[in-house]
Formats: structure tokens, C-alpha cells, sequence
């Protein structure tokens, strides 16, 4: 009898062992594997704010225009930004060459030398005889040249602001949690009842 006790409890000892040690093995095999994608997780979102760097963005359009569209893989503005700059370019060089050209003209007119007058082209060569408006000419154009390379310097300028800004969107997580809410609400201040509307978004930050 006192064997038979004796047996009985030395498998229920080896029992209970084999069944605390499962479940200490269970444990170490699934906290890994836990701790792993929480550590996953966060990476990607590290490495998603890192490729949208805003600086980088920044720093990309202003070396090249449309570097930074290409970083924020907004393709799609890219005819915009080379569509603007380069009707900018080619204003400016038409406008350079339309100046070079009234320059000469006026001073082949002023000259008082008629050997001269041959040289001007047209529609210059018709006003020869009126030299003051080939100079008013000569100065609008000049003024247009001023008008294009600042206007190639603003888009220039609005491409690196826009590639600036869409980095720091792709920052802010547009989901389920961007709403807009309309709530009845109370001012304290004026002590009267209204209407709200709530604006709830969320900032991806890495912790």
C-alpha cells in the first residue's frame, strides 16, 4: 500500500514538472516573438519618418528642382515644376537675345554713320529714323529679362516650400483617426450654448 502511494506521488511530482516546464518553454518561445514585431513595428515607422525627412526633401530641391518631388514620390508635379521653370528659362533667353539685338539697332542708328544702317535688322530698320523708340524698345525688354529671372527664382523657390511640405505630411497618419466631428459645446466665457466643430488628427512620432 505505502509503495503504491509512494509510486502514485513520484508521478504526479514528474507530472506537474514536465507541465511547468511546457509552459515556461511556451512562454520564452512567444515573449520574443512579441517583443519582435513591437520592435518591427516601430523600425518601420522610424525608417518611413527618416525617408520623408522634410530636410532631405528640402535640401534635395534645392540642389535640382523636382529631386524632392521624386523623394516624396510625387511624380505627378513634376511637369509642373519643369513646365514653370522652363517656360521662365525660355522667356529670359528670348527676352536676352530681343535686348541684344535693340541694343545694337540703336546704337547702329545713332551713330550717324549710314554705312551702319544696313546693319540693323528689322522690324528695326524701319523706326532707323526714330532711334527713341528702338532705346524704349530696348529698355522694356531689359526689364523683361529682370521680370523672368526673378520669376524663375520664385518657382524655384515655391518647388523646394512644396517638396518641404509634403514631407512633413507624409509624417501625419491619415486614417480612421482624422475626423471632423460637430458636437454641441458651451462657452464659459460668453455663457451661452453652440455648435463645435472638432478636428481630431494624429502626428507619427517614433517613441
Amino acid at each position: 500500500m505505502h509503495k503504491c502511494l509512494l509510486i502514485y506521488f513520484i508521478l504526479c511530482t514528474l507530472f506537474w514538472q514536465n507541465k511547468v516546464r511546457a509552459q515556461n518553454d511556451s512562454n520564452a518561445v512567444n515573449l520574443p516573438a512579441n517583443i519582435d514585431t513591437i520592435a518591427f513595428s516601430t523600425a518601420k515607422k522610424t525608417t518611413q519618418q527618416q525617408k520623408y525627412d522634410p530636410r532631405i526633401a528640402t535640401r534635395r530641391s534645392a540642389i535640382l528642382p523636382g529631386w524632392g518631388q521624386i523623394t516624396n514620390k510625387k511624380y505627378w508635379k513634376l511637369p509642373i515644376v519643369y513646365g514653370a521653370l522652363g517656360t521662365t528659362a525660355v522667356i529670359f533667353f528670348r527676352n536676352v537675345t530681343q535686348f541684344k539685338e535693340a541694343r545694337d539697332a540703336y546704337i547702329n542708328a545713332t551713330d550717324n554713320n549710314e554705312q551702319n544702317d544696313n546693319l540693323i535688322p528689322e522690324p528695326y530698320f524701319t523706326v532707323r529714323f526714330q532711334p527713341e523708340r528702338i532705346r524704349t524698345f530696348r529698355n522694356q525688354v531689359r526689364q523683361n529679362v529682370d521680370y523672368s529671372v526673378l520669376f524663375f527664382i520664385l518657382f524655384w523657390g515655391l518647388n523646394v516650400v512644396d517638396a518641404a511640405v509634403d514631407a512633413h505630411l507624409k509624417t501625419f497618419d491619415v486614417n480612421d483617426d482624422l475626423s471632423l466631428q460637430i458636437k454641441p459645446g458651451r462657452s464659459t466665457l460668453a455663457n451661452t450654448n453652440g455648435i463645435s466643430l472638432v478636428l481630431n488628427f494624429k502626428h507619427n512620432r517614433s517613441k
